[in-house]
């Protein structure tokens, strides 16, 4: 009885875990549109904007960097500030290596493919459950969900938006921080994590009107490393 019954445990998992994973993708899709069309309309060309897409991968770095272009800002603070978002992504290796176990060409594709969804999604899981495979199929069904709907919705983006015109006219302008907010917000889960997030917002917010562009992102990471270091050196 128990034989048959874990086949069937495994595949009412696996359908679970697959459909989270098509749900999530399409929810972080309506908002690669916004950045397919705020990527062209800040002077990247279409191809341009789906290879950032495409190589980077990273709805906060892509963000930050065509944000900070928009802004007037240079190549470099873009960079500076997109490096800095997607700096969390090796910390997520670093947890992920020992659960998805990959090598070779797989390991390269894993490395492409974690991001705060895929992540989630494999953590989500016990790690334990089925010798691990609900766990590395909620990593990878997640990652390649949102890597296809994601470039999807970039490409289909950013060909709208060459027949617009100027993006102000329909809202566009104001998708790049109300993508950057719904990335942030569920992360904020604790009352330091508020503490962090406004006192980071007031720094950007005072820093703006004398700094280049993306150079108040940066500004406002001084908080968290602050907050960082001050929990590290608390007593136990």
């Amino acid at each position: 009885m128990t034989a048959q019954s874990a086949p069937e445990s495994w595949e009412h998992t696996r359908r679970v875990i697959v459909r989270n994973a098509l749900s999530i993708g399409l929810a972080v899709a309506t908002y690669g549109v916004s950045f397919g069309a705020l990527g062209t309309t800040s002077g990247l060309t279409v191809a341009q904007t789906c290879a950032l897409s495409i190589l980077m991968f990273t709805g906060g770095s892509q963000f930050a960097l065509v944000s900070t272009i928009a802004a007037g800002g240079t190549g470099m603070a873009g960079i500076a500030a997109a490096t800095l978002l997607g700096t969390r992504n090796a910390a997520y290796a670093m947890r992920l290596g020992p659960i998805l176990n990959s090598t070779g060409f797989s390991k390269i594709v894993a490395s492409q493919l974690t991001i705060d969804e895929s992540t989630a999604m494999a953590l989500a899981q016990d790690e334990t459950t089925f010798e691990g495979r609900a766990s590395r199929l909620g990593f990878w069904a997640t990652g390649l969900s949102v890597f296809v709907l994601w470039n999807l919705a970039t490409l289909l983006g950013a060909l709208a938006a060459t027949t617009i015109g100027d993006p102000k006219t329909f809202g566009l302008d104001a998708a790049i921080a109300a993508g950057l907010f719904a990335l942030v917000w569920p992360q904020i889960k604790t009352k330091t994590h508020v503490i962090v997030a406004c006192g980071a917002a007031l720094i950007a917010l005072a820093t703006t009107p004398i700094l280049s562009p993306g150079l108040p992102v940066l500004a406002a990471s001084i908080i968290a490393f602050v907050f960082g270091y001050a929990q590290r050196n608390e007593p136990t």
